[in-house]
This record gives structure tokens, sequence and C-alpha cells, in this order.
């Protein structure tokens, strides 16, 4: 007769066998290639239940740059790199983080505007749209920051939609608790942030912003989603950014392709183009269904 102590040996490796989890609890094989469409999913539905629970309907999407902070901390970021290079003068690498500070400091004005103009976003929703409304931006620091904050200025919800990144990105502490969210996959927080968009407001920012606004207008350009107004915030950052006349000139753009977007400078000017263009094209800001 077999020995008890022999038969827990053979249990205790069979339970202990990765093939035993129980496979929503199995984090090695839901990591796997092969389920890679699972990941997918559940990336979308996640975000997706929580945004219908909470009933937000529609959104004002805003992008920007993470390193164009608040006036006074860009001040006081130049001003210590300038007492640096006082007592290391001649420093080339400091020479340029003070040239860059400077630059940042002169766009630092951006997270002003970014946040007056979330704030009349949330203060029409509030009295005009019951909520329904509200400002979304990828949750981070900077312009979205900003957006975030101004939402929050005017105690209205607003959303976040943060993304899991090598160097770790926390989001910024003025997202609505309940409403900010971290993606895997760049692609399902891309769709998030147009299922529901009213409008695209793009304010100077790197890669990330441009990877947004393109997107935008590529799928506006083909169709792909119905036509929101798309504005660039900062005229002359966004002319030597992209020259879009030399596009057109080019021929790999259409002249129309041109009009998919504007440039607007101040807060109120940006709000009060994008309420124009839904009234011109007799697309209510917030559907009833």
């Amino acid at each position: 007769m077999e020995k008890e102590s022999e038969k827990q040996k053979r249990l205790d490796v069979i339970l202990q066998s990765p093939s035993y989890r129980q496979a929503d609890k199995d984090i090695d094989f839901i990591g796997h290639d092969d389920t890679r469409g699972v990941r997918l999913q559940i990336d979308y539905q996640k975000a997706e239940g929580l945004l219908r629970e909470h009933n937000v309907r529609h959104t004002i999407v805003v992008f920007g740059g993470t390193r164009i902070t608040e006036p006074e901390a860009a001040r006081k970021d130049l001003e210590e790199l300038q007492q640096s290079l006082g007592a290391r003068s001649g420093d080339p690498e400091l020479e340029q983080r003070c040239a860059v500070a400077e630059r940042v400091l002169a766009k630092s004005h951006y997270y002003d505007v970014s946040r007056e103009f979330a704030r009349l976003v949330s203060e029409h929703s509030e009295h005009a749209e019951r909520g329904r409304l509200v400002v979304m931006t990828g949750g981070g620091p900077g312009i979205m920051e900003a957006a975030n904050r101004g939402a929050f200025d005017a105690g209205a919800r607003n959303v976040g939609l943060n993304i899991t990144l090598p160097h770790e990105q926390v989001p910024n502490p003025y997202v609505t608790p309940e409403l900010c969210f971290r993606f895997h996959y760049f692609a399902l927080r891309k769709l998030h942030f147009l299922l529901r968009a009213r409008a695209l407001v793009a304010f100077p920012g790197g890669y990330g912003t441009m990877d947004e606004l393109f997107e935008t207008l590529t799928l506006v350009q083909t169709r792909k989603i119905q036509p929101v107004p798309v504005v660039l915030v900062g005229e002359s950052y966004w002319r030597r950014m992209v020259d879009f006349d030399f596009m057109v000139d080019e021929g790999v753009i259409d002249p129309e392709d041109r009009d998919l977007f504007w440039y607007e400078e101040t807060a109120q000017g940006v709000w009060d183009s994008i309420l124009r263009w839904h009234e011109a094209n007799g697309s209510p800001l917030v559907k009833n269904k």
C-alpha cells in the first residue's frame, strides 16, 4: 500500500503546476502572446464600462506637452539653472539647459490658457449640459494637468487616460479619481480619446501630441470618423512645427485638408470657435441620444 506522504508529494506537485492555475488568475498565461486579443478586449472594456456607468457621454479632448509647467514653476527652474551656470560659467550642457528652460518659460502661459479653457468648458457643461460634457486628457503633467485642474477648479468631473510607460508615469492630482484610467495599449487609449470627442484642442507639445493630432486629422480626412473641430493653440509654434501649406504645395494633401483645423490663442477664443463650428455644422455640442 502506497504511503500517504508519497501521495501528498505528488498532489503538491500537481497543485503547484502552472497548468493548474485558474486561467483568470494566471498572470503568466494572460501575458502570453496567444492571449493578446483578450488583453486588448479588457483594456478597452474596463474604461468603457466605467465611462458608461458614470454617464460620460461627450468629451472635449486636450493634448499638449508634459514639460510645459505653470509659469511660476518654469520661472523657478530657469532661475535655479542660471544660478548654477553662474557658478560654472561656460559649461555647454548647462548653457543648453538654460536655453531650453527659457523656451519652456516662454510657453508656460499656455498652462494658464489650458486651465482657463477647461474651466470654461466645465462651467458651461455644469450649467447647460447637466455635466454630460467633460474634459478628457492623457492624465499626465504639463498641459494635461492644467486642463484637469481647470475642470477641478470648476468643481466638475474630468477624465484622465494614463498609460503604463517604461519610465513610470503617474496621474496628475486633479483627475476625478473614479474617472482616472491606466492603459497598457496606446491603441485602446487612442480609441477612448476619440469615441466621445466633440472637439480636439492641441497645445504645443512633442511626439505624443503630434501623434494624437495627426491620427485625428487622418481619421477625419479619410472619413473613418465624423468630423470634429480641431483647434491648434499657439499659431507661431504650430506654423514652425509643421508647414501645412508646404504639404498642400507639394500635393501630398488637398487644399481642403488644410481646413480640417484652425489656430487660436486664448481660452475664450478656443471655446467660442468650437461653439461656432458646431452651430455652423448643425451638430449640437451634446447629443440627446
